[in-house]
Formats: structure tokens, sequence, C-alpha cells
């Protein structure tokens, strides 16, 4: 166990410094059985950070984004973190000025995270298998810059969904509505 671990940091390791070597605008931590950002990578990329302008944390077991994650990689238009076990998002996630598409699918969010919908420059937020039932449509419907929505695989409401279509100027994708089963 002890080997797998050392290799999983080892790769970490290594893509840090590619990235920082190579001066790239990606970072790619994904399938690094991370469980929270190592704290360690903030310095060795302090002289990158406004550099960076996706990262991708997908398919490990983070539990939670920190504010300093955010307000570190403040140049963020892409950021993955499909299939992990988020549940929510710091309230710093609306300092991202610059945020184009956000990835959240795949993982345990029970309640559309709101302080997306002020995040002025996104257009497009995948929420894909969740658990969200209810969304904020109003505030949905004013984001100008949202392009697409994707809520499939998640119990969104009948109500929901009759209340949301009207109101938006952005594409919605939705799992076709379950039959009522009789009693």
């Amino acid at each position: 166990m002890q080997r797998r671990m050392g290799e999983a940091v080892a790769r970490v390791a290594r893509k840090v410094n590619d990235t920082v070597e190579n001066k790239t605008d990606s970072l790619d931590l994904a399938n690094c059985k991370l469980m929270t950002f190592p704290v360690g990578i903030y310095k060795a990329m302090r002289s990158v950070t406004e550099g960076i302008h996706r990262i991708s944390l997908a398919n490990n077991d983070l539990k939670s984004i920190t504010s300093r994650f955010v307000t570190t990689f403040s140049q963020l238009r892409e950021l993955n973190l499909a299939g992990n076990y988020l549940h929510r998002l710091p309230e710093e996630i609306t300092s991202l000025l610059h945020l184009r598409a956000i990835n959240l699918s795949r993982n345990r969010f029970r309640h559309f995270p709101e302080p997306l919908a002020t995040v002025t420059s996104l257009e497009i937020i995948d929420l894909e298998e969740n658990e969200i039932a209810e969304v904020p449509s109003e505030k949905l419907a004013s984001m100008a810059s949202l392009r697409s929505l994707n809520l499939r695989d998640n119990p969104v409401s009948r109500e929901v969904r009759l209340l949301v279509r009207p109101l938006i100027p952005f594409d919605l994708l939705l799992s076709p509505e379950k039959p009522i089963p009789e009693a």
C-alpha cells in the first residue's frame, strides 16, 4: 500500500513539475487518488498560478475544495471536478471572474451550488449524476453568459421541469421524465 501511495505522490509531483517547467496553462491531476488538494502544490506552482487557465481534478476522492484553492487559481477558465465526493463549493468560487466551464458531474450535490449563479462569465455548468431536485430558476435565467446546464440523471422535480423551461435562454439537459407508478 505504501508503494502505491508513493507512486501516486510521484505521479502528482511529475505532473506539477511538467506544468511549471513547460509553463503550460493546464494542470491535470485527474485520477490521482487525491483526498485533498496537496498544500505543497501551492508553493511549487507559485510562479505560474496566474497562467493556469484549466485544472482537472476529475476522478479523485475529493470531499471539498478550499477557498485557498479558488483564490490561488484566480485565472481559471475551466475547472473539472467530475467524479469526486463534493457536496458544496466555497463562496469564493464567485471570485473566478474568467470561469467559463465547470464540470461537477458525478458528485454528491443535493442542492444546486448557488454561488455558481453569480459567476457571470459561466457558459457551461455540468451537474449530471448528482442528487439535485430543486434549481434556482430565476437566478439561472439572469445568467447572461450561460449557454448550457446539464442536469441529466438528477431527481429534478416535475414542478421545476415545468417552471424552468420558459424562463431559461440556454440549453437545459434533463433526463427523460420517468412515468409515475400507478398505486
